[in-house]
């Protein structure tokens, strides 16, 4: 029998993101997948608001938390991964290829201390990698193009897919990140849609095309059939094309360089200085020939 993890999806509003806990109901063992620490840029304040509405939810559940889990440094919101470590002392896991993101934007930032072995996780996932949530049987795939570290989490019946595919309705993720690809996209793409049709792929991002109620739910089948980018552009030429083409109309997403310095590092804050205030540090001119937002 299929093994069928119970999914409880969380949305941010604020930036369109799915955090998810993910628990085995047979063991009462979960991970968290992608948890938002909350983030205004127009004032600078942080906040724990979307990190403590998962924590209140596990403990509602009676659950077990085991790991911490990202499937990339994200470019649009800081992740809540040291917080929640440090609220309930489970291991956090990124791929293993978060150390070349690392090497990239530690030149961006001229962050000449910037450790980039990938230190700041407990663990570093292999592509194939297994592993357990409870008595559910989970394994890492290596996901690359939306940028160059993302994985997806195949885990029981269920696959997180990050930023990789967004619902059929909104088609695909961009690929122009620094170190990012639609060349691999689309094999990342492939990869994912040779799971079993009736899989349950849960997405990263749901941008609500239409201004439609949010989604984060899908099927390999329902992707293959409906997917307005896999289903319009059948050959890898033509993805490629489309998908470059379209890229170079985005600006680039308002909190990338605020999120990355903290994504890079783990999800840990810049140090608080003398004053006891913690600083971000923005690049100008890094993008110069990216559209105006």
């Amino acid at each position: 029998m299929t093994q069928k993890p119970e999914v409880t999806a969380f949305f941010d509003q604020r930036t369109c993101s799915v955090q998810y806990v993910v628990a085995d109901p047979e063991t009462s063992i979960c991970v968290i997948i992608d948890p938002v620490h909350d983030f205004d840029e127009k004032s600078g304040r942080t906040g724990t608001e979307n990190a403590d509405r998962l924590l209140q939810f596990i403990a509602d559940k009676g659950y077990t938390l085991s790991w911490i889990l990202d499937t990339h440094p994200h470019a649009d919101h800081f992740s809540a991964a040291q917080y929640l470590k440090g609220r309930t002392g489970a291991p956090t896991a990124i791929g293993e290829k978060v150390v070349e993101v690392q090497k990239l934007w530690k030149d961006f930032y001229n962050w000449l201390e910037f450790r980039t072995d990938g230190s700041q996780w407990d663990k570093l996932f292999a592509d194939g990698e297994a592993f357990k949530v409870g008595s559910i049987d989970a394994r890492v795939i290596f996901s690359p193009g939306h940028t160059l570290a993302s994985i997806s989490y195949i885990i029981g019946d269920a696959a997180f897919i990050h930023d990789t595919m967004f619902m059929p309705d909104g088609g695909t993720a961009r690929a122009d990140f620094p170190g990012g690809s639609a060349t691999a996209l689309w094999t990342s793409i492939q990869n994912i849609l040779a799971l079993p049709d009736a899989t349950r792929l849960f997405t990263g991002h749901d941008y609500q095309p239409g201004g439609r109620e949010p989604r984060w739910e899908s099927t390999v089948a329902e992707q293959k059939a409906g997917n307005i980018h896999i289903s319009t552009f059948k050959s890898e030429a033509e993805f490629v094309a489309a998908r470059e083409a379209r890229d170079k109309t985005l600006p680039m997403p308002k909190l990338i360089l605020h999120a990355l310095q903290v994504n890079t590092n783990g999800g840990c804050l810049p140090q608080p200085e003398a004053n006891g205030v913690r600083y971000l540090k923005i690049p100008l001119d890094q993008f110069p020939d990216a559209c105006w937002g």
